[in-house]
């Protein structure tokens, strides 16, 4: 799917946009839903389609009124940042994401291309910045703490997870991963899923267990952390990496793509696949006791897929595409 407009194409989209419900396919939540939104691989200093993409999260973060960002790694490129007084700080995040919709915390995770650079400066930057938030590099959020108290959000650092960038040793190794210990995370993740009693155990990581994309499937994350994934009742989880929006049902959970956060790459179905487009743009996230709702945009703005998923991770309602006179 490719999409070609101009400037005022963008606008005019976004304006059309304003119109129409985030969410206007689906059914109403209820009064205590907690809406958030999601992108990964997008810090290239604005361009290209960052800043369309980032002024289209300001306008629909407005609309549905979200409580926060999750940024899912591949945050700077192309090596990351090298301190916290990094200029890719300001010409990457705080100078591109203005709207005052995006004025709260954004829960971040790394993903490989910043491993490249200093990873530590990231997690460092939280105690500097209101909005960044990477307590380490990786942790979990409480539902409670975030207006979800039917929810805990489980944010992985998958990159040291990947068996590839252990391969060269550690002096020449172009992934700065060997100081970090697959094991002990793993060990944390099982620990932290298992004293979770939240309705919505959600866990979030730069790369995707099962992906049409460019990368494919992780067989690292498959053999490991799948089975970690399904033995706790997660339903969800959520990555970037394939710079591409994918929706995969596998497994009796959900595995969905949302890496397109400035450039695109391929995408095909594979097995499980119910949605897969590559273009640039940012997921939408609703969340009740009961059904978690997730809406797909592209960087004019457009809506190109919705869908619910139902709290036991299996049965979803059958998505469907916007209608024309609430294409948005």
């Amino acid at each position: 799917m490719s999409i070609t407009l101009t400037r005022r194409g963008v606008i005019e989209a976004m304006g059309i946009a304003a119109a129409a419900a985030p969410f206007g396919t689906l059914e109403a939540q209820t009064s205590d839903a907690v809406s958030f939104m999601a992108i990964g691989d997008w810090g290239r200093r604005g361009e290209p389609h960052q800043r369309a993409v980032a002024e289209a999260m300001g306008r629909l973060a407005g609309q549905i009124g979200s409580r926060f960002t999750l940024a899912l790694g591949d945050n700077f490129y192309g090596s990351g940042v090298e301190s916290v007084d990094d200029a890719h700080w300001r010409e990457s995040f705080d100078e591109v994401y203005t709207a005052p919709s995006l004025r709260h915390r954004w829960y971040a995770i790394l993903g490989n291309h910043d491993y490249k650079g200093n990873p530590g400066a990231q997690v460092e930057y939280s105690r500097r910045s209101k909005r960044w938030t990477m307590p380490g590099r990786y942790y979990v959020v409480p539902g409670a703490s975030i207006g979800m108290p039917d929810a805990d959000l489980f944010m992985t650092d998958t990159t040291p997870l990947i068996s590839d960038y252990r391969r060269d040793p550690a002096p020449i190794a172009e992934h700065h991963v060997h100081d970090q210990n697959p094991d002990a995370q793993y060990a944390w993740l099982d620990r932290e899923l298992g004293a979770s009693t939240a309705r919505w155990k959600l866990v979030f990581g730069h790369h995707p267990v099962y992906s049409g994309g460019q990368h494919g499937d992780s067989k690292d994350l498959i053999a490991n952390m799948l089975p970690i994934l399904r033995r706790h009742g997660v339903q969800a989880y959520v990555c970037g990496h394939d710079h591409d929006m994918q929706h995969i049902q596998r497994d009796g959970m959900h595995f969905i793509a949302t890496g397109c956060g400035s450039t695109v790459r391929p995408v095909v179905s594979v097995e499980g696949t119910r949605f897969a487009v590559s273009t640039s743009g940012l997921s939408l996230w609703r969340l009740g006791p009961d059904r978690l709702d997730l809406a797909f945009y592209d960087w004019a703005a457009s809506k190109v897929y919705e869908t619910s998923i139902a709290r036991d991770g299996g049965e979803i309602k059958p998505a469907k595409p916007p209608r024309k006179d609430e294409d948005s």
